[in-house]
């Protein structure tokens, strides 16, 4: 199956690393003029210099108002990937008013999800053009994590957002859909999870017996992003070997 964005314009969020990072790359290899977000100014550079076909825009997403003037400036965009997001991990009990400060991040991260959303969208419907929005979302909105209480609530309530924007944008012949991986092998993830005592019990409720590689994340993003995909809208697609399905 040949897939290409040539006289595509793809947004993606939370590029500076990651799977933001590898997906901005997938996406300028397939012939895609790619918009690379990030409030890291040294992963965006350090992007644009590894890769052709990349506009870079530095701005804090948690800053609303800088936002919608950034994503306006970046021009016609016919597909978005939100992917910026921020985690902090606390128990049901730990949850104390201090921790409201960390809560207001986790909705910062799902409120930049409407704002850009909003703003490309917009672009969308004036050029009747229609289009295609992923949002990466995680198995943890599905399931329960222990030490994850905030961090489930937030992607569970991405999920259900993203569901309404597959309802009220598909008349417009926008798509929205999500991807809900495992843990990724990112920098960060094989880090954080390098632990055995850690990983192990996670590992033993995946079918698979292992965790997602990046490619395996920007593999599915693309595809939902591509007309290969133009009659799937509204899903929630868990990229997870098997642990939500069994």
């Amino acid at each position: 199956m040949e897939i290409s964005f040539v006289s595509k314009r793809v947004l993606v969020t939370g590029a500076g690393k990651g799977i933001g990072r590898a997906l901005a790359k997938r996406l300028a290899n397939y012939g895609a003029e790619v918009v690379a977000v990030s409030r890291s100014k040294e992963g965006l550079d350090s992007l644009a210099a590894e890769t052709k076909n990349i506009k870079t825009i530095c701005v804090d997403l948690s800053d609303w108002d800088a936002t919608r003037k950034a994503i306006k400036s970046a021009g016609p965009i016919d597909c978005l990937v939100n992917n910026a997001a921020y985690a902090s991990l606390e128990s049901f009990l730990d949850v104390k008013p201090e921790n409201f400060d960390m809560m207001r991040l986790h909705e910062i991260t799902r409120k930049s999800v409407i704002n850009v959303s909003q703003v490309v969208v917009e672009g969308m419907i004036q050029r009747k053009k229609g289009g295609s929005i992923v949002n990466i979302s995680s198995q943890a909105s599905q399931a329960a994590l222990a030490d994850h209480t905030v961090y489930c609530g937030t992607k569970g309530a991405l999920d259900m957002v993203s569901r309404v924007m597959a309802l009220e944008l598909g008349p417009h012949n926008i798509r929205v859909n999500c991807v809900n991986p495992t843990v990724v092998l990112t920098d960060m993830g094989r880090l954080g999870w390098s632990k055995p005592e850690k990983a192990n019990p996670m590992l033993a409720k995946i079918p698979l017996g292992r965790f997602a590689e990046v490619d395996e994340v920007v593999d599915a993003v693309v595809y939902l992003l591509s007309d290969k995909a133009s009659m799937i809208n509204g899903v929630t697609l868990p990229i997870d070997g098997g642990f939500l399905g069994t």
